[in-house]
């Protein structure tokens, strides 16, 4: 049951059987369908998780109260509002499944307990945020310097799956463009193919 989330961890650092029974005896497993909220703005974030199974988004609203989708979130990948979790401030987005989802989640209690028990899991959450701050700013840059063309083929080059599993609305929204022009480069790009 806990294979994939045990190799995750394991990439950073190795755990005994004690210490991996200990960390999956803190985790909660819970499934939400699709379209479930599991966080919105104004909400303290009680939750990093793993998912185990499922896709989902983070998006914030913009002045005109458009969704802007922030990032997408598959198996083998962690999702929180990380400064809503850390600082126990109101979030500032919004996360929701985008497919039937189940999660791994440990809440401010089971972290602090987990760090305290097995001090080394500090690196593991250290290098999940390097991560998330690396895809970030690589988005950020990209958003900046490139095309709307070449922003939707990077899109498609780093998350292929992602491209085939949410709605073009989705995507758009994640690019900054309109739902038209996604349409619009998908049958370019097609065409091409053939």
């Amino acid at each position: 049951m806990f294979d994939n989330i045990i190799k995750n961890i394991t990439r950073f650092i190795s755990l005994t059987p004690e210490e991996e029974k200990t960390f999956t005896d803190l985790l909660v497993c819970r499934t939400f369908p699709k379209k479930s909220v599991l966080l919105k703005e104004g909400e303290i974030c009680q939750f990093e998780g793993y998912i185990h199974k499922g896709c989902l988004r983070m998006y914030c609203l913009d002045d005109n109260g458009t969704e802007v989708t922030l990032l997408f979130a598959i198996e083998d990948w962690w999702i929180s509002d990380i400064s809503s979790f850390q600082e126990q401030k109101p979030a500032r987005v919004y996360i929701e499944t985008l497919e039937d989802s189940e999660i791994y989640m440990l809440n401010p209690t089971t972290k602090e307990k987990l760090l305290r028990e097995i001090p080394k899991f500090e690196r593991v959450f250290r290098m999940l945020v390097q991560r998330n701050l690396f895809t970030l700013q690589n988005r950020l840059v990209n958003t900046i310097s490139k095309s709307a063309s070449d922003r939707y083929l990077e899109f498609i080059k780093v998350y292929p799956s992602i491209s085939q599993r949410v709605a073009q609305y989705y995507i758009a929204s994640y690019l900054g463009v309109s739902k038209e022009f996604v349409s619009t480069i998908r049958k370019r790009l097609a065409s091409r193919e053939k």
